[in-house]
């Protein structure tokens, strides 16, 4: 049984939904800590829902935010536990993009997945294993959750961009690259990579400026 996700939301300017951009936060966080961003995106993308669902479980590690599922080195929680709430997540992440689609009249290739650090985890999981291509993933600060399996379990592909600062202490920088290496080995053909110099755990202008621009050229219609 799939558990509802609350989401935030900022309407496109022009009044016309053509296509959405689904934040999907870090652990701790809640959407509308990435919803924000949509302020400085929005009138660059005038046609262009934007929607930040909190994930679905409270945070142990952050009892005001929520996370996708627990991570054991910061909760205590154990192995077991993360792999279950993370299958249970993205049951619950599917059902939502499957929902905001039929609710909002927009094919997978209109809507855009735009994950931070554990919501990067989440995007590069389940959108390869989707039946319909998304238009695109942007992930910062992330990484790929067992990559040894996707090259197996890919079901579709589609554009990713994955943004990382260098001097990130929460999820090692060397994660840009091993995502990469992985997505490519499985048949992704557009990976796209952007290293924020001098940026921690965090998202730099320079890294939102070149976010802007994928997003921009994979939501063109």
């Amino acid at each position: 049984m799939t558990r509802v996700l609350q989401a935030g939301r900022k309407e496109p300017q022009s009044g016309d939904i053509r296509s959405a951009v689904v934040f999907l936060h870090g652990y701790g966080a809640n959407g509308a800590d990435l919803l924000g961003l949509a302020d400085v995106l929005a009138e660059h993308l005038p046609d262009t829902l934007f929607v930040a669902p909190d994930a679905p479980e409270a945070c142990a590690g952050a009892p005001m935010g929520y996370q996708w599922f627990p991570i054991p080195w910061i909760d205590n929680s154990s192995e077991e536990e993360a792999e279950v709430g993370m299958h249970s997540a993205v049951k619950d992440l599917n059902a939502f993009l499957d929902a905001l689609m039929v609710d909002e009249d927009l094919l997978p290739e209109q809507v855009m997945l735009f994950g931070f650090s554990q919501g990067t985890m989440m995007a590069l999981h389940v959108a390869p294993r989707r039946e319909d291509p998304v238009a695109g993933v942007v992930g910062f600060s992330g990484r790929l959750l067992s990559p040894e399996l996707l090259e197996d379990e890919v079901v579709s592909r589609m554009p990713v961009l994955l943004v990382h600062g260098d001097q990130d202490d929460v999820v090692p920088p060397q994660s840009l690259p091993e995502a990469a290496e992985a997505l490519q080995k499985a048949g992704f053909e557009d990976v796209y990579a952007h290293i924020m110099k001098g940026t921690a755990h965090g998202i730099a202008p320079d890294g939102l400026s070149v976010a802007l621009a994928f997003i921009r050229d994979k939501l063109s219609f």
